[in-house]
């Protein structure tokens, strides 16, 4: 080192560059390793509305009723929504590689048992399985991306899991539609078993990003995890069931909300005095991650809320099928796939909030369009809705991300990578039930203020029924019975996109009031050129 110092025109000239270099170069070996964890993820979060466009198809093969068969997706949410905080505490204890690949072997085992189910009890234990086993996926992915890669190199991870986290959800219903109008709803299933066998080996054979600490299994907190169950599982029951149940006026609902208060207040007292909570909660004291994971929450309304508006339009109103509406749908993941590349250089030169309140702006400006839908409204007129809907799910999910998880301690990430997850989850499942109750009450609404309207005194609505009544002439004697049923119908499907109208006027208000709260976030310091990953080991 002396005779370097002395010469430094003995130290080749390419020396320096590539050992500043180092830190921020990506090992091979450990980007083939996030990158079967991804799939993995793919895998899970697509399971959640693969189902969607497919339930008519499962329902007349497990001979289920129409009131029964939600609970195809339902057994789903509620064990994965246990099971992503829960996440955090099994993967320092049992370290990423275990957890994950455990995850990956029983997500795809369940799915294969989910191919073979004959009758309904079958399936909704089997999809609870594979709901729980995958949410150990989810977090897992975000934790690695913030801990085995350097900060330079966010501009790049971030948008693919963030791709990943908004696209599986969004083509769910595209790709169930197209197996099982060429196959079988078991292919929904099926489809997972190869792609897991392979993630599952990927994952044991590369990962090795932490270490197992098998001693917190000793403080396990088997009360914490089972006031949580109760908790998770009763609010996501109630929200899920919620709408279509009239709310309180169901007492399956009311005894759920009980079980939900009680628990609810047990699991907070629990994991705020307990020495090894189930879940830390004191993440929430970072005002970063706190407020990510609020945007996170917003985000969630506008990811599930909109891939299920959208689909229920154009089957009620429209009459299209599982797969014309997946074919309709297709554009927005077509937008998220391309914007990707471009939210990741955006990150890298804008501000994390601007990107984040154009993002939210966007999302408002097509739920602004939307709302004035018409009966009428088809692929051209839905276009630019989804257009700004794909843009601007990648311009949020980057900087939400970085937001929330990227100024946190290594040490912190696993248990907050749940967290964050969690919240975006609450938020579609709160997004789901406030949507299905504007439809349902604003309908109700339009309904009574368009009989009001429609009466026997008034002209308009006499030459509609005249000339129903004219097109129906052949029916005979039946004609203005079945013209008066017609009427009634038009009024019926008039006061139905009017409520849809509305859901999508008030996304837009949600979207535009949240957008004006970014700058209450802390702007994350740039990263430093050399900076070693946040969770190395």
């Amino acid at each position: 080192m002396t005779d370097a110092a002395a010469n430094p025109r003995s130290v080749p000239a390419p020396a320096r560059p590539a050992a500043a270099a180092h830190p921020d170069r990506i090992d091979p070996r450990r980007l083939v390793a996030f990158m079967a964890m991804v799939f993995g993820m793919f895998m899970a979060i697509l399971d959640i509305q693969i189902v969607s466009a497919s339930l008519a198809e499962i329902q007349a093969g497990l001979s289920a009723s129409a009131d029964e068969i939600s609970w195809v997706q339902t057994a789903y949410l509620i064990a994965e929504v246990i099971m992503i905080p829960l996440s955090g505490f099994l993967g320092r204890a049992f370290s990423t590689r275990y957890l994950f690949a455990i995850s990956a072997a029983g997500f795809t085992m369940a799915s294969a048992l989910c191919a073979t189910a004959t009758s309904l009890e079958q399936m909704i234990v089997y999809r609870a399985i594979q709901g729980f086993i995958g949410g150990g996926m989810i977090p897992s992915v975000f934790a690695a991306a913030f801990t085995i890669f350097p900060p330079s190199k966010r501009n790049l991870v971030s948008p693919l899991i963030g791709l990943v986290a908004t696209l599986a959800p969004t083509i769910g219903p595209t790709v169930g539609g197209y197996l099982t109008e060429l196959f079988s709803w078991h292919w929904l299933f099926l489809v997972n078993v190869i792609p897991g066998v392979c993630v599952t080996i990927a994952t044991y054979a590369l990962v090795d990003f932490d270490k197992p600490d098998l001693k917190l299994l000793e403080r396990f907190d088997w009360w914490g995890l089972a006031f949580m169950g109760a908790f998770l599982g009763s609010l996501e029951y109630v929200l899920e069931e919620g709408p279509t149940k009239d709310w309180f006026q169901e007492p399956l609902i009311v005894a759920f909300t009980a079980v939900l208060v009680v628990s609810g207040v047990a699991f907070f007292v629990r994991v705020l005095t307990a020495d090894e909570p189930i879940v830390d909660l004191y993440a929430f004291k970072d005002r970063n991650f706190a407020g990510g994971s609020a945007f996170s929450f917003v985000l969630g309304i506008g990811l599930y809320g909109l891939t299920y508006l959208y689909p229920v339009y154009l089957g009620r109103v429209r009459g299209y099928s599982a797969l014309q509406i997946g074919e309709t749908m297709f554009v927005t993941g077509v937008c998220m796939f391309f914007m990707a590349p471009v939210a990741g250089r955006l990150s890298a030169k804008l501000d994390p909030r601007v990107m984040l309140a154009i993002g939210l702006c966007g999302f408002a400006g097509g739920t602004w369009i939307a709302s004035g839908i018409t009966k009428d409204w088809d692929f051209d007129e839905l276009l630019w809705p989804q257009i700004l809907r794909g843009c601007s799910l990648m311009l949020c999910m980057v900087p939400i991300n970085n937001l929330a998880l990227g100024t946190l301690p290594p040490a912190r990430l696993k248990n907050a990578s749940g967290l964050y997850n969690l919240t975006r989850n609450l938020g579609g499942a709160v997004g789901l039930a406030i949507i299905n109750t504007v439809l349902n009450d604003r309908m109700d609404l339009h309904l009574a203020r368009l009989h009001e309207k429609v009466t026997w005194s008034s002209q308009k609505a006499l030459e509609t029924l005249a000339g129903l009544q004219g097109a129906l002439s052949s029916l005979g004697s039946d004609a203005e019975l079945a013209a008066t049923r017609k009427l009634a119908q038009i009024v019926r499907m008039q006061a139905q996109v009017m409520a849809f109208g509305d859901a999508f006027l008030l996304l837009t208000i949600l979207f535009l009031a949240t957008g004006m709260m970014v700058f209450v976030l802390r702007k994350p310091a740039p990263p430093k050129p050399g900076a070693a990953p946040g969770g190395g080991h």
